[in-house]
């Protein structure tokens, strides 16, 4: 038996719900957006190469035979310094022989302390997965949260990282600009994406978790608003080969497919969901209570 010393919240994508997660970082290095409160008990930091190492000495090599996907957590682990983070990679590449894939998050602050050379020797290594939180591509809402970066400051990021050959998994939060600017946030989010087309766009839904100022702030969306703001965004993805998802527990509806063969098949599903909500205004006018759908 294992045991990996996790501290606690630990968080993934849906997608890799399969894969060994590994914390390298501790936190978040920019633990400032408003609206999100995943990492605000924690303070930042970097762990030590020679602890995960040790830690993945730990696994059997039984166990590590099943491990074909891994994680580096926490909230922005690229920010690990380069030579340490080839040194985790080439460890792993070395102790999990069926490894063919290595994932991590990715922010803003992250990729800008790596160049496209720097990147490629990551990809290299198995990394082949950055999951990066664009959150809304309306500047007017990212300076609401704080989130320190401008809409195009990212979409350049990005492209770095896809010039690098890596795939990029963007995720948007529904509801998180607010009734007053939710059309604008939702248009300027597909606009964005489309300029980008990653290989993967996510849907969040905004829910109140550790960040009961931001919520005051605003005037949070109710369900009937979040597929409407859905909706929108969905009509104007216009990607050139993209798969959406909206799988995480917040959301109160699952989309999944691939645009843009899916796009009209999409919208009809959304429309479909918001005639439905309309025919129970209850739940219509509730706020979104972390994924209690009706669907």
């Amino acid at each position: 038996m294992f045991y990996f010393n996790y501290e606690e919240p630990v968080f993934r994508p849906p997608s890799e719900a399969r894969s060994l997660i590994m914390q390298i970082t501790i936190g978040c290095s920019h633990n400032q957006c408003k609206f999100c409160g995943m990492y605000k008990m924690k303070a930042f930091r970097i762990r030590n190469v020679a602890d995960i190492a040790m830690e993945i000495e730990s696994i059997p090599l039984g166990h590590r035979n099943y491990y074909k996907r891994i994680f580096l957590a926490d909230g922005d682990a690229l920010v690990y310094p380069q030579q340490k983070l080839i040194a985790i990679l080439d460890l792993l590449n070395e102790k999990f022989p069926n490894l063919n894939r290595i994932g991590i998050y990715a922010s803003p602050q992250s990729l800008t302390t790596k160049n496209v050379e720097e990147l490629q020797q990551l990809k290299s290594r198995k990394l082949r997965i950055l999951y990066f939180g664009l959150e809304s591509g309306d500047a007017l809402t990212l300076e609401a949260i704080n989130k320190g970066y401008h809409p195009e400051k990212m979409l350049e990021l990005c492209r770095k990282a896809q010039t690098a050959g890596l795939k990029l998994s963007i995720t948007a939060i529904l509801g998180l600009a607010g009734r007053v600017r939710s059309h604008e946030h939702a248009i300027a989010t597909a606009e964005w994406i489309n300029r980008l087309s990653p290989e993967y766009f996510s849907l969040l839904t905004m829910f109140q978790r550790h960040n009961d100022a931001y919520f005051e702030q605003i005037e949070p969306l109710n369900n009937g608003g979040i597929l409407e703001e859905a909706l929108t965004i969905v009509k104007n993805l216009r990607p050139q080969k993209t798969i959406l998802r909206s799988n995480h527990v917040s959301n109160i509806l699952n989309l999944a497919g691939s645009y843009p063969k899916d796009r009209d098949r999409i919208i009809v599903q959304t429309e479909s969901a918001l005639a439905e909500a309309r025919s129970h205004p209850d739940w219509f006018a509730m706020v979104p209570d972390y994924g209690e759908t009706l669907f």
